[in-house]
C-alpha cells in the first residue's frame, strides 16, 4: 500500500525490562524537535517483516538487547486516514550485546530506568507510542 508520500509502513515499538523491571530507554538530541528526548526501541518494518519480526530486529540494532519473552500489547493506527499500524510489544529474560546503529543513530545513548522512572518521564518521550507501550507493559496487558 502506498501513500501520496511513498509507501505506507507499519512500525514497532518495545518495552524491554531487565530482571530488575528496568526499562531501556534511548536518549539522543532531536534539534528539529526542540532537544533531547527520550524514547523506546523502536522503529518501521521492513519488507517481508512481521511486526515481532521488527520488533526484535529494532530492539537488537538500537539497544543491543535481545529478549527470550516477548509479548504484544496491542497496536494502534498512526492516523485515521493511514492504513499503518503502530506495534507494541514487552520483551523479558534479557540479553545484552553491543549495539548496531546506523549512521542516522550514532547519537543513541541507552540507559536503563525504573518502570515508575519511565513513566513519570513520559512528556521527555518523543513519540506517543512510548508512554502508552509504558502504561500497557505495567498493567501486565
Amino acid at each position: 500500500m502506498t501513500t501520496p508520500g511513498g509507501p505506507t509502513r507499519d512500525a514497532s515499538v518495545v518495552v524491554a525490562q531487565d530482571a530488575d523491571g528496568h526499562v531501556a530507554l534511548l536518549c539522543a538530541d532531536f534539534p528539529m524537535h526542540g532537544g533531547e528526548y527520550l524514547f523506546l526501541p523502536g522503529g518501521r518494518r521492513e519488507d517481508g517483516e512481521s511486526p515481532e519480526e521488527c520488533a526484535r530486529r529494532e530492539l537488537r540494532e538500537e539497544a543491543g538487547v535481545t529478549a527470550r519473552v516477548w509479548r504484544p500489547l496491542g497496536s494502534y493506527a498512526i492516523t485515521l486516514p493511514s492504513p499503518a499500524r503502530v506495534h507494541l510489544f514487552a520483551a523479558r529474560e534479557l540479553t545484552l550485546g553491543p549495539q548496531e546503529l546506523t549512521p542516522s543513530e550514532v547519537d543513541f545513548k541507552l540507559s536503563w530506568w525504573p518502570m515508575d522512572d519511565a513513566l513519570n518521564a513520559a512528556g521527555r518521550l518523543l513519540l506517543p507510542a512510548g508512554p502508552l507501550a509504558l502504561q500497557l507493559a505495567q498493567r501486565g496487558a
